[in-house]
């Protein structure tokens, strides 16, 4: 399934407009829907992700799994809500995840003795070296990206989006607290 630019959104290769005039089809008062900034993000999400892919499936990681495991790599533990939160992963999803993960002994789950309720999670020396194995192949295409894109490009992109979120995360959200998260992100 091919993702459509912004100069060819129409059935026929015309615009949007075009397209929507042609069909139609109500225009609303809004950007084109591939010019929105959700769209944008995703559509280089998707570009960036469909290299690192093969190898996931290659080790046996979906992507979800890979967040997990990247995350505790840096950490000594930490508790699941807060790795909810890190991975941007929703609770029923990473419940499953860890189960699957644990299985594996890619991971371990402990108790919190203070709280009974609560659980902190860890990487295991496996988990460790299934990282280790991945690494190679996900720095080489890092580094492919690097050369095509460039490395100061690149580093100014992460700068932008870094910059991006936090102003964001400073912006009240209209019609809510922004606490819930019904984007479903889990890709």
């Amino acid at each position: 399934m091919g993702l459509k630019t912004p100069s060819t959104d129409g059935p026929s290769g015309e615009t949007a407009p075009a397209a929507a005039k042609k069909t139609g089809a109500a225009q609303a008062p809004m950007r084109e829907f591939s010019r929105s900034l959700p769209m944008s993000l995703m559509r280089a999400r998707e570009a960036v992700m469909r290299h690192f892919r093969p190898s996931l499936r290659a080790h046996g990681l979906t992507e979800q799994q890979w967040r997990i495991l990247r995350a505790l790599s840096s950490i000594d533990a930490i508790e699941v809500t807060d790795l909810a939160r890190l991975a941007y992963l929703l609770g029923p999803s990473l419940s499953r995840i860890l189960r699957d993960l644990e299985g594996r002994r890619l991971i371990e789950r402990k108790t919190v003795k203070s709280d009974l309720r609560r659980g902190t999670v860890s990487i295991t020396a496996k988990g460790l070296k299934l990282i280790g194995a991945v690494a190679p192949f996900s720095e080489a295409i890092y580094a492919e990206m690097t050369k095509r894109y460039g490395a100061q490009r690149l580093a100014d992109l992460q700068d932008m989006l870094h910059l991006l979120e936090s102003s964001l995360l400073a912006m009240p959200v209209r019609g809510g607290t922004g606490d819930e998260d019904e984007s479903g992100y889990e890709t």
